[in-house]
């Protein structure tokens, strides 16, 4: 699995992960996502990654098939502390690939000075959960109502992991 900085030639690759229920359901892509969605969502990670507040890289399995997204939606770099985050494909769900991607956006974040790397995933987004714990995450708890989709506010987990977790 490699990670390579989400670049103009990846926008098609965004279309099926925003067409993806599951996607749409547990992350926070809007929904339904408002036409040109795609495009912005390159060019804001496009904006943070020039001031150094945001990343995205584009994931891509051995075959080099597109698997997802690895994200740092939020980088405070004066904290030392960035929120990571991850999307799947549907056809890469159950193969790994999300726990290689988490391992590898949280050695980058390591790389860049981060000394805590933080997930926040759906309370009801078991999968997402499994994979924090085998990247070596450590659930914090819960933080009530914290997100506001569709009409209904969410409940997430808080995750963190520290460059001297092992």
């Amino acid at each position: 699995m490699r990670l390579e900085p989400l670049a103009e030639e990846h926008l098609p690759l965004l279309d099926a992960l925003i067409a993806d229920p599951e996607s749409l359901r547990f992350t926070r892509i809007p929904e339904p996502p408002p036409p040109g969605f795609p495009r912005r969502w390159l060019d804001s990670y496009g904006a943070g990654r020039q001031d150094g507040t945001r990343e995205a890289f584009a994931a891509f399995d051995e075959d080099d098939t597109f698997v997802g997204l690895a994200l740092a939606p939020a980088i405070e770099r004066g904290a030392r502390e960035a929120e990571l985050g991850y999307i799947v494909t549907p056809a890469a769900r159950g193969r790994g690939m999300a726990t290689a991607m988490l391992r590898a956006l949280t050695d980058w974040a390591f790389e860049q000075g981060i000394l805590r790397a933080t997930l926040i995933i759906n309370v009801e987004n078991t999968a997402s959960a499994r994979v924090a714990e085998r990247a070596g995450y450590v659930r914090e708890g819960v933080l009530r109502s914290i997100f506001f989709k569709d009409d209904r506010r969410t409940n997430a987990t808080l995750w963190s992991r520290l460059p001297s977790d092992p």
